[in-house]
Protein backbone atom coordinates (compact mmCIF):
# COMPACT_ATOMS: atom_id res chain seq x y z
CA UNK A 1 0.00 0.00 0.00
CA UNK A 2 1.32 3.46 -1.19
CA UNK A 3 2.04 5.71 1.63
CA UNK A 4 2.07 9.13 -0.64
CA UNK A 5 -0.20 11.63 0.76
CA UNK A 6 -2.79 12.33 -2.10
CA UNK A 7 -2.51 15.97 -3.68
CA UNK A 8 -4.77 18.81 -2.28
CA UNK A 9 -7.48 19.29 -3.88
CA UNK A 10 -7.79 22.52 -5.88
CA UNK A 11 -10.55 25.14 -4.71
CA UNK A 12 -10.35 27.61 -7.84
CA UNK A 13 -12.10 26.27 -10.42
CA UNK A 14 -10.87 23.89 -13.55
CA UNK A 15 -11.14 27.04 -16.25
CA UNK A 16 -9.29 29.31 -13.90
CA UNK A 17 -6.50 26.73 -13.37
CA UNK A 18 -5.93 26.27 -16.66
CA UNK A 19 -5.58 29.98 -17.20
CA UNK A 20 -3.41 30.62 -14.60
CA UNK A 21 -1.24 27.48 -15.72
CA UNK A 22 -1.01 28.69 -19.20
CA UNK A 23 0.03 32.76 -18.21
CA UNK A 24 2.89 30.74 -15.90
CA UNK A 25 4.44 28.80 -18.91
CA UNK A 26 4.18 32.03 -20.96
CA UNK A 27 5.66 34.09 -18.53
CA UNK A 28 8.56 31.46 -17.60
CA UNK A 29 9.46 30.53 -21.29
CA UNK A 30 9.18 34.23 -22.05
CA UNK A 31 12.05 35.15 -19.63
CA UNK A 32 14.29 31.96 -20.87
CA UNK A 33 13.92 33.44 -24.03
CA UNK A 34 15.10 36.73 -23.16
CA UNK A 35 18.23 34.99 -20.96
CA UNK A 36 19.33 33.49 -24.13
CA UNK A 37 19.17 36.42 -25.68
CA UNK A 38 21.73 38.14 -23.44
CA UNK A 39 23.66 35.07 -23.71
CA UNK A 40 23.65 35.14 -27.52
CA UNK A 41 24.24 39.16 -27.30
CA UNK A 42 20.81 39.71 -28.43
CA UNK A 43 20.24 42.09 -25.51
CA UNK A 44 22.42 44.08 -23.30
CA UNK A 45 21.44 43.19 -19.52
CA UNK A 46 18.75 40.77 -18.26
CA UNK A 47 17.17 41.25 -14.61
CA UNK A 48 13.26 39.67 -14.68
CA UNK A 49 10.97 36.97 -12.35
CA UNK A 50 11.60 33.60 -12.95
CA UNK A 51 10.28 31.70 -10.14
CA UNK A 52 7.71 34.45 -9.39
CA UNK A 53 5.17 33.16 -11.59
CA UNK A 54 2.57 31.54 -8.59
CA UNK A 55 2.40 35.43 -7.26
CA UNK A 56 2.02 37.77 -10.48
CA UNK A 57 -0.03 35.86 -12.13
CA UNK A 58 -2.50 35.42 -9.94
CA UNK A 59 -2.10 39.19 -9.26
CA UNK A 60 -1.98 40.24 -12.91
CA UNK A 61 -5.39 38.32 -13.27
CA UNK A 62 -6.79 40.29 -10.52
CA UNK A 63 -5.61 43.76 -11.92
CA UNK A 64 -9.01 46.90 -12.93
CA UNK A 65 -7.25 47.21 -15.78
CA UNK A 66 -7.61 50.52 -17.40
CA UNK A 67 -6.67 54.89 -17.02
CA UNK A 68 -7.54 57.20 -14.72
CA UNK A 69 -8.44 57.43 -11.07
CA UNK A 70 -11.22 54.45 -11.65
CA UNK A 71 -9.26 51.74 -12.30
CA UNK A 72 -5.66 50.34 -10.54
CA UNK A 73 -2.58 51.81 -10.87
CA UNK A 74 0.25 49.45 -10.68
CA UNK A 75 4.21 50.75 -9.36
CA UNK A 76 6.24 47.51 -10.05
CA UNK A 77 9.91 46.85 -9.93
CA UNK A 78 11.68 44.83 -12.97
CA UNK A 79 10.56 41.15 -12.26
CA UNK A 80 7.09 41.40 -12.93
CA UNK A 81 6.81 40.60 -16.77
CA UNK A 82 4.45 38.18 -15.28
CA UNK A 83 1.84 40.44 -13.22
CA UNK A 84 1.54 42.70 -17.11
CA UNK A 85 1.48 39.12 -19.16
CA UNK A 86 -1.83 37.93 -17.01
CA UNK A 87 -3.09 41.47 -17.43
CA UNK A 88 -3.03 41.01 -21.50
CA UNK A 89 0.51 42.52 -22.52
CA UNK A 90 2.48 41.40 -25.96
CA UNK A 91 5.34 39.43 -25.09
CA UNK A 92 6.91 41.01 -28.22
CA UNK A 93 6.89 44.26 -26.55
CA UNK A 94 9.38 42.58 -23.94
CA UNK A 95 11.58 40.98 -26.64
CA UNK A 96 11.88 44.38 -28.34
CA UNK A 97 13.27 46.61 -25.13
CA UNK A 98 16.01 43.30 -24.49
CA UNK A 99 17.08 44.03 -27.68
CA UNK A 100 16.19 47.96 -27.71
CA UNK A 101 15.14 48.47 -30.87
CA UNK A 102 13.38 51.44 -31.84
CA UNK A 103 10.00 49.61 -31.63
CA UNK A 104 10.64 48.98 -27.93
CA UNK A 105 6.74 50.40 -26.94
CA UNK A 106 7.68 51.17 -23.47
CA UNK A 107 10.46 53.09 -23.81
CA UNK A 108 11.61 53.17 -27.64
CA UNK A 109 15.13 51.43 -27.06
CA UNK A 110 16.04 53.44 -24.07
CA UNK A 111 15.71 51.84 -21.26
CA UNK A 112 16.38 47.96 -19.55
CA UNK A 113 14.83 44.95 -20.38
CA UNK A 114 11.44 44.33 -18.20
CA UNK A 115 11.33 48.20 -17.75
CA UNK A 116 7.88 48.32 -18.71
CA UNK A 117 5.48 51.41 -19.06
CA UNK A 118 1.80 51.10 -19.77
CA UNK A 119 -0.09 54.69 -19.60
CA UNK A 120 -3.68 53.28 -21.21
CA UNK A 121 -3.27 50.71 -18.29
CA UNK A 122 -1.89 53.20 -15.65
CA UNK A 123 1.16 51.25 -15.49
CA UNK A 124 3.96 53.69 -13.93
CA UNK A 125 7.31 53.30 -15.82
CA UNK A 126 9.24 51.15 -14.03
CA UNK A 127 12.89 52.16 -12.99
CA UNK A 128 16.37 50.52 -11.62
CA UNK A 129 16.58 52.59 -8.97
CA UNK A 130 15.57 50.67 -5.67
CA UNK A 131 12.25 50.99 -4.54
CA UNK A 132 11.42 54.44 -5.35
CA UNK A 133 8.14 53.09 -6.48
CA UNK A 134 7.20 53.10 -3.03
CA UNK A 135 7.27 56.62 -3.07
CA UNK A 136 5.57 57.39 -6.08
CA UNK A 137 2.52 55.24 -4.90
CA UNK A 138 1.79 57.03 -2.35
CA UNK A 139 1.05 60.01 -4.86
CA UNK A 140 -1.47 57.74 -6.91
CA UNK A 141 -3.16 56.72 -3.30
CA UNK A 142 -4.04 60.62 -2.19
CA UNK A 143 -4.96 61.11 -5.64
CA UNK A 144 -7.33 58.06 -5.31
CA UNK A 145 -8.08 58.62 -1.70
CA UNK A 146 -9.74 62.26 -2.72
CA UNK A 147 -11.17 60.79 -6.01
CA UNK A 148 -13.27 57.76 -3.90
CA UNK A 149 -14.64 54.69 -5.70
CA UNK A 150 -13.08 51.60 -6.33
CA UNK A 151 -9.33 52.06 -7.99
CA UNK A 152 -6.33 50.93 -5.93
CA UNK A 153 -2.65 51.50 -6.07
CA UNK A 154 -0.09 48.50 -6.24
CA UNK A 155 3.16 48.49 -5.32
CA UNK A 156 6.02 45.57 -5.60
CA UNK A 157 9.13 45.55 -4.62
CA UNK A 158 12.12 43.14 -3.43
CA UNK A 159 13.12 41.86 0.48
CA UNK A 160 16.32 44.14 0.14
CA UNK A 161 15.15 47.47 -0.91
CA UNK A 162 13.08 47.61 2.40
CA UNK A 163 15.94 48.89 4.10
CA UNK A 164 15.47 51.95 1.86
CA UNK A 165 13.80 55.72 3.01
CA UNK A 166 10.76 55.29 0.51
CA UNK A 167 9.50 52.02 1.88
CA UNK A 168 9.16 53.60 5.61
CA UNK A 169 8.00 56.56 4.10
CA UNK A 170 4.91 54.54 2.21
CA UNK A 171 4.17 52.95 5.47
CA UNK A 172 4.07 56.27 7.35
CA UNK A 173 1.93 58.57 4.61
CA UNK A 174 -0.54 55.39 3.77
CA UNK A 175 -1.88 55.22 7.32
CA UNK A 176 -2.08 59.02 8.36
CA UNK A 177 -4.96 58.78 10.47
CA UNK A 178 -8.36 59.41 9.26
CA UNK A 179 -6.13 60.09 5.75
CA UNK A 180 -5.32 56.17 5.34
CA UNK A 181 -4.42 55.33 1.93
CA UNK A 182 -6.25 52.82 -0.36
CA UNK A 183 -2.68 51.27 -1.10
CA UNK A 184 -1.58 47.20 -1.53
CA UNK A 185 1.90 47.24 -0.70
CA UNK A 186 3.55 43.78 -1.50
CA UNK A 187 7.18 42.61 -0.67
CA UNK A 188 8.29 39.63 -2.65
CA UNK A 189 10.71 38.34 -0.57
CA UNK A 190 13.43 35.73 -2.32
CA UNK A 191 15.98 35.83 0.50
CA UNK A 192 18.37 37.85 -1.47
CA UNK A 193 19.24 41.23 -2.09
CA UNK A 194 21.74 40.71 -5.03
CA UNK A 195 24.15 38.64 -3.56
CA UNK A 196 23.55 39.40 -0.17
CA UNK A 197 21.41 36.67 2.20
CA UNK A 198 18.16 38.05 4.33
CA UNK A 199 19.07 36.90 7.41
CA UNK A 200 22.78 38.80 7.36
CA UNK A 201 20.50 42.08 7.30
CA UNK A 202 17.32 41.57 8.89
CA UNK A 203 16.82 41.78 12.20
CA UNK A 204 13.11 41.50 12.35
CA UNK A 205 11.30 38.05 12.25
CA UNK A 206 9.14 38.70 9.65
CA UNK A 207 8.94 41.66 7.33
CA UNK A 208 5.48 42.27 7.38
CA UNK A 209 6.01 42.42 11.31
CA UNK A 210 6.69 46.25 10.01
CA UNK A 211 3.18 46.56 9.18
CA UNK A 212 1.47 45.90 12.19
CA UNK A 213 3.70 49.27 14.05
CA UNK A 214 1.34 51.23 11.50
CA UNK A 215 -1.68 48.97 12.41
CA UNK A 216 -2.13 47.88 8.25
CA UNK A 217 -3.68 44.62 7.59
CA UNK A 218 -1.08 42.45 6.50
CA UNK A 219 -0.52 38.46 5.55
CA UNK A 220 2.54 36.25 4.75
CA UNK A 221 1.55 33.71 2.01
CA UNK A 222 3.22 31.04 0.16
CA UNK A 223 4.31 32.80 -3.32
CA UNK A 224 5.43 29.62 -4.39
CA UNK A 225 1.51 28.38 -4.42
CA UNK A 226 -0.67 30.26 -7.19
CA UNK A 227 -4.17 29.38 -5.13
CA UNK A 228 -3.22 30.36 -2.27
CA UNK A 229 -1.58 33.65 -3.94
CA UNK A 230 -5.03 34.02 -5.83
CA UNK A 231 -7.47 33.94 -2.82
CA UNK A 232 -5.06 36.24 -0.52
CA UNK A 233 -4.75 38.69 -3.55
CA UNK A 234 -8.25 38.43 -3.57
CA UNK A 235 -8.78 39.01 -0.13
CA UNK A 236 -6.23 41.73 -0.03
CA UNK A 237 -8.09 43.75 -2.72
CA UNK A 238 -10.90 43.26 -1.54
CA UNK A 239 -10.84 44.80 2.27
CA UNK A 240 -8.82 47.57 0.08
CA UNK A 241 -11.48 48.94 -2.19
CA UNK A 242 -14.00 48.65 0.30
CA UNK A 243 -12.59 50.00 3.08
CA UNK A 244 -10.25 52.57 1.34
CA UNK A 245 -7.33 51.72 3.79
CA UNK A 246 -3.51 49.77 3.00
CA UNK A 247 -3.00 45.74 3.20
CA UNK A 248 0.59 44.74 3.12
CA UNK A 249 1.10 41.18 1.60
CA UNK A 250 4.72 39.61 2.27
CA UNK A 251 5.15 36.82 -0.65
CA UNK A 252 7.39 34.34 0.24
CA UNK A 253 8.74 32.64 -3.10
CA UNK A 254 11.81 31.74 -5.27
CA UNK A 255 14.21 33.39 -7.58
CA UNK A 256 15.28 30.79 -10.03
CA UNK A 257 18.14 32.59 -12.14
CA UNK A 258 20.09 34.62 -9.62
CA UNK A 259 19.69 38.24 -9.60
CA UNK A 260 20.65 39.46 -13.20
CA UNK A 261 22.83 39.10 -16.01
CA UNK A 262 25.09 40.77 -13.77
CA UNK A 263 25.69 37.34 -11.87
CA UNK A 264 25.40 35.44 -14.54
CA UNK A 265 21.57 34.13 -14.92
CA UNK A 266 22.69 31.06 -14.60
CA UNK A 267 19.81 28.80 -13.45
CA UNK A 268 19.24 27.82 -9.52
CA UNK A 269 19.26 24.24 -9.12
CA UNK A 270 18.35 24.11 -5.18
CA UNK A 271 15.10 26.49 -5.57
CA UNK A 272 11.78 25.90 -5.24
CA UNK A 273 10.21 25.56 -8.90
CA UNK A 274 6.83 26.93 -8.38
CA UNK A 275 5.75 25.89 -11.72
CA UNK A 276 6.90 22.03 -11.48
CA UNK A 277 4.81 21.92 -8.46
CA UNK A 278 2.16 23.39 -9.47
CA UNK A 279 2.14 20.78 -12.79
CA UNK A 280 2.36 18.19 -10.61
CA UNK A 281 -0.84 18.97 -8.91
CA UNK A 282 -2.34 19.68 -12.38
CA UNK A 283 -1.58 16.26 -13.39
CA UNK A 284 -2.37 14.67 -9.99
CA UNK A 285 -5.85 16.15 -10.30
CA UNK A 286 -6.43 15.41 -13.51
CA UNK A 287 -6.98 18.89 -14.56
CA UNK A 288 -4.36 18.70 -17.48
CA UNK A 289 -1.91 16.04 -18.80
CA UNK A 290 1.75 15.88 -18.76
CA UNK A 291 1.81 15.58 -22.79
CA UNK A 292 -0.53 18.83 -22.57
CA UNK A 293 2.22 21.34 -20.65
CA UNK A 294 4.86 19.90 -22.57
CA UNK A 295 3.08 20.72 -25.74
CA UNK A 296 1.84 24.19 -24.23
CA UNK A 297 6.19 24.69 -23.46
CA UNK A 298 6.61 23.89 -26.66
CA UNK A 299 4.59 26.13 -28.25
CA UNK A 300 5.77 29.08 -26.41
CA UNK A 301 8.96 27.81 -27.01
CA UNK A 302 8.81 28.13 -30.99
CA UNK A 303 6.56 31.32 -30.70
CA UNK A 304 8.96 33.33 -28.54
CA UNK A 305 12.35 32.06 -30.51
CA UNK A 306 10.44 33.10 -34.11
CA UNK A 307 9.80 36.47 -32.57
CA UNK A 308 13.12 37.01 -31.41
CA UNK A 309 14.60 36.37 -34.93
CA UNK A 310 12.51 38.98 -35.80
CA UNK A 311 13.45 41.37 -33.66
CA UNK A 312 16.98 40.62 -34.04
CA UNK A 313 16.70 42.64 -37.69
CA UNK A 314 14.37 45.49 -36.50
CA UNK A 315 16.32 48.96 -36.43
CA UNK A 316 17.84 50.31 -33.36
CA UNK A 317 16.70 53.78 -32.42
CA UNK A 318 17.98 56.83 -34.13
CA UNK A 319 20.81 58.71 -32.53
CA UNK A 320 18.52 62.44 -32.91
CA UNK A 321 15.72 60.60 -30.45
CA UNK A 322 18.27 60.67 -27.38
CA UNK A 323 16.37 63.55 -26.06
CA UNK A 324 12.85 62.89 -26.80
CA UNK A 325 10.79 62.83 -23.49
CA UNK A 326 13.06 63.83 -21.22
CA UNK A 327 10.28 65.48 -20.15
CA UNK A 328 6.78 64.51 -20.33
CA UNK A 329 5.88 65.45 -24.66
CA UNK A 330 9.26 66.83 -25.26
CA UNK A 331 11.21 66.20 -28.58
CA UNK A 332 14.97 67.30 -28.72
CA UNK A 333 16.99 68.97 -26.51
CA UNK A 334 15.50 70.99 -24.06
CA UNK A 335 18.53 73.33 -23.52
Amino acid sequence: MSTKSKPAKFRLDEKTLIKIHNNMVKARVLEERLIKMYKQNDGYFWIGGPGEEAFSIPLGMQVKKGEGLDHDYLHLHYRSSGILLAMGAEPMGFLRQMKNVAADPFSGGRNFGNHASIKKWNVVPITSTIETQYASAIGTGIAQKQHGGKGITIVNGGDAGTAEGEFASCLVWSTMPKRELPILIIVANNRFGISTPYASVHGEANIADRAKAFQIESKIINGNDPEESYFEIQKAMEYIRKERKPYFIESRLSRLYGHSSASGANFVPHEEDCLIEFEKRLEANGVLKRKEMDALREEYTVQFLEMAKQVRNEPMPDPSTIYDHTYYGQKGKYF
